[in-house]
């Protein structure tokens, strides 16, 4: 169904469409809000891996 979604050639697609709205200066700033989004988000899903990890521990 969504076999070849995300080509290269869309990818590219996406990335001159995101360069006309918000423009060459705003994207770099873009791009380190996101990155350190996902970095946040991994983080916390790790802390409460290990909060589980834990109390599993405590519980045995």
């Amino acid at each position: 169904m969504f076999e070849g979604l995300l080509q290269p050639t869309h990818l590219l697609i996406i990335l001159a469409i995101a360069l006309l709205v918000f423009g060459p200066k705003n994207l770099p700033q873009l791009g380190k809000g996101l990155g350190e989004s996902i970095r946040g988000f991994k983080d916390a899903m790790n802390d409460g891996k290990d909060t589980a990890d834990q109390k599993a521990d405590r519980r045995s």
